[in-house]
């Protein structure tokens, strides 16, 4: 079971961000899928680092996971870490999970302790688009309904992602929840994207206003790196579920968010946080102090989302799942056999592994493109900033 060989690859699924794959074959020809976590503009950076680290790879033992991460921590990042770092981790990770699972012919939940729940729930992510406005994602949205899921998340904060906000802003975010919760009804889940942006006292006067619209959670107000930031708003706002983990990428980091009492639920993402093992470990140190697992999941539906149904159905703590529905068609292409999202629960797997293949040849079709400024993620200009004369508000730069 010794490392043979590691294979990177960029697809291009037409939307968004290229995805960043890495398949590792064993001497004996067994083979696994990983996935590792990128960002719009930043894939080549990403896979650049999965390849060096990739040559530390070949010859250690395919089964040696837990050692392994350890070294790559000590020896090749000298104990410091990073998105950047564990990103490539964990594609290989989730890779070597998926071979040694194949090699003992079950799942991998089944393999590591057998499911806690028999499917695992999802909600849609990248259904809205930046660039319309309110009425048209309302629109929008009511698609996503009709489509079987019974909730969604977004980012409604207009323009710039800034610390500070302005009031024309505000009462935008106010009138979009508004609008969308009197076009989807009482019963549809809501999940509310902040994305890091905003100091607590914007945080929680906004959330505030949100409480009448039943906001199923309030997702990462401010910037986790200060975790009382966060843990501000939380005090503030008994009653509404507060997120934060996309942005935390090492155990260290949720204990200190654990610490401060934070968040009621967090979301780390398998492909950025060190795989299926550092998951398991969270998961478990979440569960002491009464926070729940919400995986994120800014990945494909192939193995991002395979890898993520593997964790959340063995975890005791989990919550719900992200599913980000404008990457599945082009997934479902390059998919051996796609994972089948009905109603918004996903169905356990019963194929050795990770429960998912690729068409090599598909995957080649479709390479890397270099997406620019496209999504209108470029950088902004000092004309863009806080405060501004005659200001109204923008476009929201946060759709997908």
């Amino acid at each position: 079971m010794k490392i043979a060989r590691i294979e990177t690859f960029l697809f291009d699924p037409g939307t968004a961000k290229n995805l960043l794959f890495c398949r590792v074959e064993t001497e004996s020809g067994v083979h696994g899928w990983g996935e590792a976590y990128v960002t719009p503009g930043k894939e080549p950076v990403i896979e650049s680092l999965l390849k060096n680290l990739a040559k530390y790879m070949i010859g250690r033992e395919a089964t040696q996971i837990r050692h392994t991460a350890q070294v790559v921590f000590e020896d090749f990042a000298m104990r410091r870490t990073s998105l950047d770092l564990m990103s490539a981790w964990s594609a290989i990770e989730i890779a070597l999970w998926d071979i040694v699972a194949k090699k003992a012919g079950m799942p991998l939940y089944r393999m590591l302790g057998g499911a806690s729940r028999e499917r695992v729930k999802v909600y849609a992510n990248g259904w809205s688009s930046g660039t319309e406005t309110i009425e048209q994602n309302v629109e929008r949205a009511l698609k996503v309904r009709q489509a079987g899921y019974t909730g969604l998340k977004w980012d409604p904060f207009p323009g710039p992602w800034r610390s500070f906000i302005h009031r024309e802003d505000e009462d935008h975010v106010v009138r979009y929840v508004a609008a969308m919760r009197k076009a989807l009804g009482p019963d549809f889940t809501l999940l509310v994207e902040v994305h890091r942006r905003l100091a607590p006292i914007h945080a929680i006067r906004i959330g505030q206003r949100l409480r009448e619209y039943d906001v199923g959670w309030y997702e990462e107000p401010c910037l986790c790196d200060n975790i009382e930031l966060v843990a501000e708003v939380r005090r503030a706002m008994p009653g509404v579920p507060i997120v934060t983990g996309e942005a935390i990428y090492s155990k260290e980091g949720f204990a200190q968010a654990f610490a401060a009492r934070a968040a009621d639920i967090i979301n780390p993402d398998i492909c950025n946080c060190g795989g299926v093992s550092a998951m398991l470990d969270i998961a478990a140190m979440a569960q002491p102090h009464a926070v729940a697992i919400a995986p994120h999941n800014y990945n494909s539906t192939l193995v991002g989302l395979a890898a993520t149904v593997q964790l959340s159905a063995m975890i005791p703590n989990f919550w719900i799942a992200e599913c980000f529905i404008n990457l599945k068609p082009a997934c479902d292409e390059i998919a051996v056999t796609p994972l089948t999202v009905q109603d918004s629960f996903v169905d356990l797997p019963t194929t050795p592994g990770i429960g998912i293949d690729l068409d090599v040849a598909k995957l080649r079709a479709k390479p890397y493109r270099d997406m620019g400024t496209r999504m209108g993620k470029g950088l902004r200009s000092y004309t863009e900033e806080f405060p501004k004369k005659h200001y109204t508000p923008a476009a929201t730069r946060t759709g997908f």
